[in-house]
């Protein structure tokens, strides 16, 4: 193993002094030019890399998010912590990522975790916070947002997508496409974004006089999901078009309706769903779906965490962000357009 490399070792071949080389490679510190030049010379010849752990340390502040994740197996989800990640990275925090094998909420051991790295801020992406977690993190000053899903606790800031709308603007999209029998594969009753597109999906339909032809529930996994499918396909009569509520039951749905009863998308059977992850537009599925605002919903959920690091007095707050229903040919079109 070869020599570690010290301050003291550049400041002595950059001929200044060590506190220099410290202010060098301290974000916002007062330096000349001539002087930043020399020591960062002197620390590329010398193979120097400076200690951003422990001088994160010194200053109180670890600038490391805990995010905590439940499971990968939904496309949304590496397209949201990638965005997460980027945008905490570009205010010159790292994320230090923790999966709960349990999407109800964040288990005991993943909250010792949490503490014992230091964090300075947790995000929760879909996944629930007890109120044990909500009071220690407290106590221990660690503010804590969630990310696509709210709980009904004041304390706890929220960012989501306006999932109430979205539900509402499928279900006059598929009323205006003509369709009779429309019904619903639900994800799990446990989480906010479910019940809010699912009261949404509901509201559209009674603002045109009608209701829900039936319903089945795929929990948001998609072996679930395709036997939720199966249910609604060998009933009697056959809904005409399927809400999925996001689009990776959507895809499960869709694979069932074309391999197994052999129906056609969307002559026989229309599939909408929520969240436009990048295989929606895949022509294989085509998929006529609700956008989540992803990149401005990880922007929002950094700024507001970061407010609430810096100034413990941040009130929390919670903001849902309009998507745009993106329509595609898994759908028959209304009739007006």
């Amino acid at each position: 193993m070869g020599e570690k490399i010290t301050s003291y070792m550049v400041a002595k071949r950059a001929g200044v002094s060590q506190s220099a080389v410290s202010r060098v490679f301290k974000p916002g510190s007062s330096v000349s030019e001539k002087t930043a030049r020399k020591v960062r010379k002197a620390a590329e010849e010398l193979g120097y890399r400076p200690n951003t752990l422990a001088r994160a340390m010194a200053s109180g502040r670890s600038r490391i998010i805990g995010l905590v994740v439940a499971y990968f197996e939904n496309q949304f989800y590496p397209e949201a912590i990638e965005k997460l990640a980027n945008t905490l990275q570009a205010n010159d925090y790292h994320v230090l990522m923790f999966m709960s094998w349990d999407e109800t909420e964040a288990p005991e051991t993943v909250i010792n975790d949490l503490l014992d790295y230091q964090v300075d801020g947790i995000i929760a992406a879909s996944v629930g916070v007890t109120d044990v977690l909500t009071k220690r993190c407290e106590a221990a000053g660690i503010p804590v947002m969630l990310f696509n899903r709210h709980q009904n606790d004041d304390k706890l800031s929220a960012v989501t997508s306006d999932n109430f709308t979205g539900g509402r603007k499928l279900a006059e999209f598929l009323v205006r496409g003509g369709h009779e029998r429309i019904a619903h594969v639900a994800g799990w009753d446990g989480a906010s974004t479910q019940r809010d597109r699912e009261a949404g999906f509901l509201s559209g339909l009674a603002a045109h006089g009608m209701t829900l032809f039936a319903r089945s529930c795929g929990n948001f996994h998609r072996d679930q999901a395709q036997e939720a499918a199966r249910v609604l396909l060998r009933a009697e009569v056959r809904p005409d078009a399927i809400f999925v509520s996001n689009d990776h039951m959507a895809f499960a749905v869709m694979d069932v309706i074309r391999s197994e009863f052999k129906l056609r998308i969307p002559e026989d059977i229309s599939i909408v769903g929520y969240d436009d992850v990048a295989m929606s537009e895949w022509p294989c599925f085509d998929l006529t779906t609700v956008r989540q605002p992803t990149n401005r919903m990880a922007e929002e959920t950094v700024r507001i965490l970061l407010q609430m690091i810096e100034n413990e007095e941040t009130l929390p707050c919670r903001i849902a962000l309009d998507g745009p229903l993106v329509v595609r040919g898994s759908a028959r079109l209304p009739v007006d357009e």
